[in-house]
Protein backbone atom coordinates (compact mmCIF):
# COMPACT_ATOMS: atom_id res chain seq x y z
CA UNK A 1 0.00 0.00 0.00
CA UNK A 2 1.37 3.40 -0.99
CA UNK A 3 2.18 5.64 1.96
CA UNK A 4 1.24 8.68 -0.15
CA UNK A 5 -1.73 8.50 -2.50
CA UNK A 6 -2.58 10.92 -5.32
CA UNK A 7 -6.04 11.27 -6.79
CA UNK A 8 -7.85 13.87 -8.87
CA UNK A 9 -11.26 14.47 -7.25
CA UNK A 10 -12.06 17.39 -9.55
CA UNK A 11 -10.63 18.82 -12.72
CA UNK A 12 -7.41 20.70 -12.01
CA UNK A 13 -7.14 19.51 -8.38
CA UNK A 14 -4.68 16.91 -7.08
CA UNK A 15 -5.52 15.39 -3.71
CA UNK A 16 -2.37 14.20 -1.94
CA UNK A 17 -3.20 11.94 1.00
CA UNK A 18 -0.69 10.81 3.62
CA UNK A 19 -1.65 7.17 3.97
CA UNK A 20 -0.55 5.54 7.24
CA UNK A 21 -3.85 5.93 9.11
CA UNK A 22 -2.98 3.29 11.72
CA UNK A 23 0.01 5.45 12.76
CA UNK A 24 -1.72 8.84 12.38
CA UNK A 25 0.30 9.20 9.16
CA UNK A 26 3.57 9.47 11.08
CA UNK A 27 6.62 10.12 8.93
CA UNK A 28 8.89 7.31 7.79
CA UNK A 29 11.64 7.50 5.21
CA UNK A 30 9.33 5.83 2.72
CA UNK A 31 6.46 8.26 3.33
CA UNK A 32 8.73 11.31 3.08
CA UNK A 33 10.40 10.03 -0.09
CA UNK A 34 7.01 9.28 -1.68
CA UNK A 35 5.86 12.79 -0.75
CA UNK A 36 8.99 14.26 -2.36
CA UNK A 37 8.34 12.24 -5.52
CA UNK A 38 4.62 13.07 -5.58
CA UNK A 39 5.20 16.81 -5.28
CA UNK A 40 7.95 16.74 -7.91
CA UNK A 41 5.65 14.93 -10.36
CA UNK A 42 2.75 17.28 -9.66
CA UNK A 43 5.00 20.29 -10.16
CA UNK A 44 5.64 19.15 -13.74
CA UNK A 45 1.97 18.45 -14.49
CA UNK A 46 0.22 21.39 -16.13
CA UNK A 47 -3.16 19.66 -15.75
CA UNK A 48 -2.91 20.18 -11.98
CA UNK A 49 -3.72 23.71 -10.91
CA UNK A 50 -4.01 23.31 -7.11
CA UNK A 51 -2.89 20.69 -4.59
CA UNK A 52 -4.92 19.67 -1.53
CA UNK A 53 -2.83 17.95 1.16
CA UNK A 54 -4.54 15.88 3.86
CA UNK A 55 -4.19 12.74 5.96
CA UNK A 56 -6.02 9.43 5.82
CA UNK A 57 -8.12 8.42 8.80
CA UNK A 58 -8.43 10.49 11.95
CA UNK A 59 -5.21 12.50 11.73
CA UNK A 60 -3.26 14.79 9.42
CA UNK A 61 0.28 13.80 10.46
CA UNK A 62 1.65 12.97 13.91
CA UNK A 63 5.20 13.89 12.90
CA UNK A 64 8.22 11.61 13.00
CA UNK A 65 7.47 7.92 13.56
CA UNK A 66 9.22 7.33 16.88
CA UNK A 67 8.96 3.60 16.27
CA UNK A 68 11.48 3.87 13.45
CA UNK A 69 12.03 6.29 10.57
CA UNK A 70 14.43 4.19 8.52
CA UNK A 71 17.34 5.62 6.57
CA UNK A 72 17.41 8.52 4.16
CA UNK A 73 17.66 7.33 0.55
CA UNK A 74 20.89 7.89 -1.33
CA UNK A 75 24.45 7.57 -0.08
CA UNK A 76 24.63 5.11 2.82
CA UNK A 77 26.51 6.78 5.64
CA UNK A 78 28.10 4.59 8.32
CA UNK A 79 28.54 7.07 11.18
CA UNK A 80 25.65 7.88 13.55
CA UNK A 81 26.04 11.64 13.10
CA UNK A 82 26.18 11.34 9.34
CA UNK A 83 23.12 9.09 9.24
CA UNK A 84 21.14 11.40 11.51
CA UNK A 85 22.09 14.46 9.50
CA UNK A 86 21.03 12.78 6.25
CA UNK A 87 17.63 11.95 7.77
CA UNK A 88 17.24 15.50 9.07
CA UNK A 89 17.95 16.96 5.64
CA UNK A 90 15.64 14.44 3.96
CA UNK A 91 12.68 15.56 6.08
CA UNK A 92 13.45 19.28 6.19
CA UNK A 93 13.86 19.56 2.42
CA UNK A 94 10.12 18.87 2.09
CA UNK A 95 9.40 22.53 2.88
CA UNK A 96 11.53 23.95 0.02
CA UNK A 97 9.98 21.25 -2.18
CA UNK A 98 6.48 22.48 -1.30
CA UNK A 99 7.50 26.04 -2.01
CA UNK A 100 9.19 25.19 -5.31
CA UNK A 101 6.21 23.76 -7.18
CA UNK A 102 4.11 26.30 -9.11
CA UNK A 103 0.77 25.06 -7.77
CA UNK A 104 -0.57 26.41 -4.48
CA UNK A 105 -0.89 23.81 -1.72
CA UNK A 106 -3.97 23.86 0.51
CA UNK A 107 -3.54 21.86 3.70
CA UNK A 108 -6.83 20.33 4.84
CA UNK A 109 -5.97 19.53 8.46
CA UNK A 110 -7.99 16.66 9.89
CA UNK A 111 -7.08 15.75 13.45
CA UNK A 112 -3.56 16.02 14.91
CA UNK A 113 -0.79 17.90 13.06
CA UNK A 114 2.24 17.62 15.30
CA UNK A 115 5.98 18.06 14.83
CA UNK A 116 6.75 17.36 11.19
CA UNK A 117 3.03 17.37 10.43
CA UNK A 118 2.77 20.85 11.90
CA UNK A 119 5.67 21.90 9.66
CA UNK A 120 3.80 20.62 6.58
CA UNK A 121 0.86 22.80 7.57
CA UNK A 122 3.13 25.82 7.96
CA UNK A 123 4.76 25.15 4.58
CA UNK A 124 1.41 25.13 2.77
CA UNK A 125 0.08 28.20 0.99
CA UNK A 126 -3.43 28.09 2.47
CA UNK A 127 -4.48 26.28 5.65
CA UNK A 128 -7.97 24.98 6.48
CA UNK A 129 -8.83 23.02 9.63
CA UNK A 130 -11.50 20.59 10.66
CA UNK A 131 -12.98 21.10 14.12
CA UNK A 132 -10.97 18.08 15.34
CA UNK A 133 -7.63 19.54 14.20
CA UNK A 134 -4.90 19.91 16.82
CA UNK A 135 -1.48 21.46 16.39
CA UNK A 136 1.82 21.61 18.23
CA UNK A 137 5.57 22.02 17.80
CA UNK A 138 6.15 18.60 19.30
CA UNK A 139 9.91 18.39 18.90
CA UNK A 140 10.58 20.15 22.20
CA UNK A 141 8.41 17.58 23.99
CA UNK A 142 10.83 14.78 23.10
CA UNK A 143 14.04 16.46 24.23
CA UNK A 144 14.84 18.30 21.00
CA UNK A 145 14.63 21.90 19.87
CA UNK A 146 11.30 23.23 18.64
CA UNK A 147 13.24 24.82 15.77
CA UNK A 148 12.87 22.15 13.11
CA UNK A 149 11.77 21.68 9.48
CA UNK A 150 11.40 25.41 8.91
CA UNK A 151 9.17 26.02 11.93
CA UNK A 152 11.39 28.71 13.46
CA UNK A 153 11.18 30.72 10.24
CA UNK A 154 7.60 30.03 9.16
CA UNK A 155 5.61 30.19 12.38
CA UNK A 156 6.64 33.75 13.44
CA UNK A 157 5.82 35.03 9.97
CA UNK A 158 2.36 33.46 10.05
CA UNK A 159 1.22 34.26 13.59
CA UNK A 160 3.74 36.82 14.87
CA UNK A 161 6.91 36.40 16.91
CA UNK A 162 5.34 36.64 20.37
CA UNK A 163 2.77 33.90 19.77
CA UNK A 164 5.29 31.74 17.94
CA UNK A 165 7.76 31.95 20.80
CA UNK A 166 5.16 30.82 23.33
CA UNK A 167 3.95 27.94 21.14
CA UNK A 168 7.47 26.75 20.42
CA UNK A 169 8.81 27.03 23.97
CA UNK A 170 5.86 25.18 25.51
CA UNK A 171 5.15 22.73 22.72
CA UNK A 172 1.56 22.74 23.91
CA UNK A 173 -1.34 21.43 21.88
CA UNK A 174 -3.77 24.02 20.60
CA UNK A 175 -7.06 23.46 18.85
CA UNK A 176 -8.59 24.57 15.56
CA UNK A 177 -10.42 27.53 17.07
CA UNK A 178 -7.22 28.95 18.54
CA UNK A 179 -5.42 28.32 15.25
CA UNK A 180 -8.11 30.37 13.52
CA UNK A 181 -8.02 33.12 16.13
CA UNK A 182 -4.27 33.62 15.79
CA UNK A 183 -4.39 33.53 11.99
CA UNK A 184 -2.71 30.18 11.38
CA UNK A 185 -5.71 28.78 9.50
CA UNK A 186 -8.15 30.78 7.39
CA UNK A 187 -11.25 28.77 8.31
CA UNK A 188 -12.54 25.99 10.57
CA UNK A 189 -15.22 23.67 9.22
CA UNK A 190 -16.92 20.44 10.24
CA UNK A 191 -14.87 17.33 9.61
CA UNK A 192 -17.28 15.92 7.04
CA UNK A 193 -17.06 19.00 4.80
CA UNK A 194 -13.33 19.71 5.14
CA UNK A 195 -12.35 18.39 1.71
CA UNK A 196 -15.31 20.06 0.05
CA UNK A 197 -14.21 23.36 1.59
CA UNK A 198 -10.69 22.78 0.28
CA UNK A 199 -11.97 21.98 -3.21
CA UNK A 200 -14.13 25.10 -3.19
CA UNK A 201 -11.10 27.21 -2.26
CA UNK A 202 -9.08 25.50 -5.00
CA UNK A 203 -11.76 26.30 -7.56
CA UNK A 204 -11.73 29.91 -6.44
CA UNK A 205 -7.98 29.99 -7.10
CA UNK A 206 -8.47 28.38 -10.51
CA UNK A 207 -10.57 31.33 -11.67
CA UNK A 208 -7.23 33.09 -12.05
CA UNK A 209 -4.56 32.41 -14.67
CA UNK A 210 -2.13 29.53 -14.08
CA UNK A 211 0.87 31.80 -14.61
CA UNK A 212 -0.55 34.55 -12.43
CA UNK A 213 -1.11 32.07 -9.61
CA UNK A 214 2.37 30.56 -9.98
CA UNK A 215 4.03 33.98 -9.96
CA UNK A 216 1.96 35.06 -6.97
CA UNK A 217 3.01 31.98 -5.00
CA UNK A 218 6.65 32.56 -5.89
CA UNK A 219 6.51 36.28 -5.20
CA UNK A 220 4.65 36.17 -1.90
CA UNK A 221 7.11 33.65 -0.41
CA UNK A 222 10.11 35.54 -1.78
CA UNK A 223 8.77 38.78 -0.31
CA UNK A 224 8.93 37.24 3.17
CA UNK A 225 12.69 36.82 2.69
CA UNK A 226 13.35 40.22 1.12
CA UNK A 227 14.58 42.71 3.74
CA UNK A 228 13.43 45.89 2.05
CA UNK A 229 10.31 47.30 0.35
CA UNK A 230 12.08 48.45 -2.80
CA UNK A 231 13.55 45.00 -3.48
CA UNK A 232 10.06 43.49 -3.21
CA UNK A 233 8.67 46.12 -5.58
CA UNK A 234 11.48 45.44 -8.05
CA UNK A 235 10.52 41.76 -8.07
CA UNK A 236 6.82 42.61 -8.46
CA UNK A 237 7.57 44.90 -11.41
CA UNK A 238 9.37 42.14 -13.27
CA UNK A 239 6.63 39.63 -12.54
CA UNK A 240 3.94 41.95 -13.84
CA UNK A 241 5.70 42.63 -17.15
CA UNK A 242 6.36 38.90 -17.64
CA UNK A 243 2.73 38.06 -16.94
CA UNK A 244 1.31 40.82 -19.14
CA UNK A 245 2.87 39.25 -22.27
CA UNK A 246 1.70 35.71 -21.49
CA UNK A 247 -0.91 33.68 -23.36
CA UNK A 248 -2.81 33.40 -20.07
CA UNK A 249 -3.13 37.17 -19.76
CA UNK A 250 -4.23 37.53 -23.39
CA UNK A 251 -6.91 34.87 -22.89
CA UNK A 252 -8.09 36.53 -19.65
CA UNK A 253 -8.49 39.90 -21.41
CA UNK A 254 -10.22 38.33 -24.41
CA UNK A 255 -12.63 36.33 -22.25
CA UNK A 256 -13.52 39.43 -20.25
CA UNK A 257 -14.22 41.41 -23.41
CA UNK A 258 -16.36 38.59 -24.82
CA UNK A 259 -18.11 38.06 -21.47
CA UNK A 260 -17.29 34.35 -21.24
CA UNK A 261 -15.25 32.14 -18.90
CA UNK A 262 -11.58 32.01 -19.88
CA UNK A 263 -10.08 28.81 -21.31
CA UNK A 264 -6.47 28.53 -20.23
CA UNK A 265 -4.25 26.12 -22.19
CA UNK A 266 -2.40 23.41 -20.30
Amino acid sequence: MAEVEISQPREGIALVTLNRPDKLNAMTSELVEQLHESLAAIGRNRDVRVVVLTGAGRGFCAGLDLGGYGEAPGYQWTGAVEKGFAIQKHIASLIPRMRSIPQPIISAVNGPASGGGFALVLGSDIRLAATTARFNAAFIRIGLSACDIGTSWLLPRLVGAARAQELMLTGRLFDAQEAHRIGLVVDVVADDVLLEAAYAKAEEIMLNTPLGVALTKEGMWSALEIPGLQAAIDLENRQQIMASFSDDAREARKAKAERRPPKYQA
